[in-house]
């Protein structure tokens, strides 16, 4: 530990009882929420700023966090979405010539606290024996740890919670940005790019970036549009296809979204339209087609999750980030078809139906974890809508 600004006292409390002491850095203030944890060895700024992570507080099984600081090239949103931050070893003596903040700045301006010093070992442990829990971080050391216990266990879970909206654009938009890491059409005229619809559910940027590297032209929805604009807009040719994003939350209780895709894939005007989803959006078309979904004890968080196609035995290393699956027994008598396993515990992966106009994958195929094993995913979606439009595929 080398930061000046970590003296002060910080405890994470969780609601089954038990209490860590660590020193405080970011803002001064209590933060509560799920306590989950993420696997990766790096990429900190990426999980803290995924609005998937709304609501939660984020421990990280790296033991050294804030080497690199924080940069507005690799943040997935416009702000720190984690409610807390729960790390091992703080380093504020950043090295990277992309930095504009530490990592204490950054936590301190946007209102997140963090706790350090504390075994980030033991707490993973509690966590994928006991399931992720509810807890408080705090960094008043006025109240006692009975009050704080307290607090803890009066939280509600994240089963049966909706981000969706918070999480969400208010408004309808295009993206133009694509990314720096690849692209399979550079130098593609501009009027050769496919408008696609994307219904943000807090969607992470890079998603949008990865669309236009494979020649989408992405019109960002706000969660809440009616079903009735976005058929407008397939039939009209203002969009030619739809992409669910990923988002915090239970999938189970965004009803509202879930009866608005079932509308959409049921309309017999749209079959042949395609609908893809990542990760939460992936979930929404499993729950819009009739199958259903559960709380993982402890989900998936990492960039090290290795994932089987169940068609050609092909094993791919993805990034993850979710807490609840698609139930696997629903998916065949609701006309789906799991296309991909994760190999760790055998939970739902990816699915498909209509022949593949419709797909979902549980993974991030935008988060490139070391190699691009998934990117895949992203030229599917571009040549689906171009095979349905008769427009050369990419």
């Amino acid at each position: 530990m080398n930061d000046s600004t970590t003296t002060n006292p910080a405890r994470l409390a969780l609601s089954t009882g038990e209490i860590f002491d660590g020193r405080a850095f970011g803002a001064s203030v209590d933060a509560q929420g799920e306590v989950v944890f993420n696997t990766a060895m790096s990429g900190y700024e990426e999980s803290m700023t995924d609005p998937s992570y709304m609501g939660q507080i984020l421990v990280q099984t790296a033991a050294m966090i804030g080497n690199t600081g924080m940069n507005e090239r690799d943040m997935e949103s416009r702000r720190i979405q984690i409610s807390g931050l729960v790390i091992h070893e703080h380093v504020d003596a950043h090295s990277n010539y992309r930095a504009s903040a530490s990592l204490h700045k950054a936590m301190e301006q946007s209102g997140i606290p963090g706790i350090c010093g504390v075994d980030t070992r033991a707490i993973t442990s509690l966590l994928r024996s006991q399931g992720v829990v509810q807890g408080i971080l705090s960094t008043d050391a006025k109240v006692s740890d009975a009050e704080l216990f307290q607090r803890a266990q009066s939280l509600q879970s994240m089963a049966g919670s909706v981000f969706g909206e918070e999480a969400s654009t208010c408004t309808e938009s295009q993206w133009e940005q694509s990314s720096t890491q690849w692209n399979h059409l550079q130098g593609v005229d501009e009027s050769d790019r496919v408008p696609v619809g994307v219904i943000d559910c807090g969607i992470k940027e890079n998603i949008l970036r990865c669309l236009v590297d494979v020649g989408c032209k992405p019109i960002v929805f706000p969660m809440t549009t009616e079903a009735s604009e976005m058929k407008q807009q397939l039939l009209d040719g203002t969009i030619s296809g739809l992409f669910l994003s990923n988002g915090p939350g239970d999938p189970g209780a965004m009803t509202d979204l879930i009866e608005k895709v079932r509308e959409l894939l049921l309309d017999p005007d749209l079959q042949r339209f395609p609908f893809f989803g990542i990760c939460l959006g992936h979930q929404i078309l499993s729950l819009a087609h009739g199958a259903s979904t559960f709380k993982l004890k402890f989900g998936h968080r990492g960039i090290n999750h290795p994932i089987l196609e169940t068609k050609t035995g092909k094993v791919s290393i993805s990034s993850q980030n979710h807490g609840f699956a698609v139930d696997p027994s629903t998916c065949e008598p609701n006309g789906l078809t799991i296309t991909h396993r994760h190999l760790n515990d055998d939970t739902v992966a990816g699915i498909e139906a209509r022949g593949g106009l419709v797909a979902g994958m549980q993974f991030h195929p935008e988060a490139s974890p070391g190699p691009h094993d998934t990117s895949g995913f992203f030229v599917r979606f571009s040549e689906a809508v171009r095979s349905v439009f008769g427009t050369t595929s990419c």
